[in-house]
């Protein structure tokens, strides 16, 4: 069968935090949209975990752990932002729509939510991240999201 023989989605929802297979994903994402007819959703998710990054067990005055706080949440949101930034900038090389969305929170309830907002034709995330490869250890939750999704899911493979 030539060419794809599904729709372009109009609302696809990308799941993208700089990973390996985030990478592949947003590739994915990128070939499957369709200039004037998609509008591509970056949903970057950052994870609870980081909510009480503190350093409580190492840091011993309130000052300090305010300090380092503040520090976490800089840095984690610079990393973001260059990430939407990217994402972005590839969708404007293809004229296609984007939007963001980055949202705290388990990654399969924040995915979940953010589709049923946007009216996601279709959802992208990469691949389980391979024992040993960089990054944040936080799991998607597959069975949860495959059973909440109203649209199809879409793994990307792995590069």
């Amino acid at each position: 069968m030539a060419g794809n023989p599904l729709p372009a989605p109009a609302s696809l929802l990308l799941c993208h935090h700089g990973t390996l297979g985030a990478a592949a994903a947003e590739a994915l994402a990128l070939d499957i949209s369709v200039a004037g007819v998609t509008t591509l959703v970056h949903c970057l998710v950052v994870p609870e975990l980081w909510a009480g990054m503190q350093g409580d067990d190492w840091l011993n005055n309130a000052s300090t752990r305010d300090a380092f706080g503040s520090y976490v949440e800089n840095m984690l949101e610079n990393d973001a932002r260059r990430e939407l930034a990217a994402v972005e900038s590839h969708c404007q090389e293809r004229s296609i729509a984007y939007h963001a969305v980055m949202r705290l929170g388990e990654p399969a309830d924040v995915v979940l939510a953010v589709a049923g907002e946007v009216a996601a034709d279709l959802v992208v995330i990469g691949p389980p991240r391979k024992k040993g490869e960089e990054g944040l250890r936080s799991r998607m939750d597959l069975e949860k999201l495959v059973r909440g999704l109203k649209c199809p899911l879409l793994i990307a493979s792995r590069p």
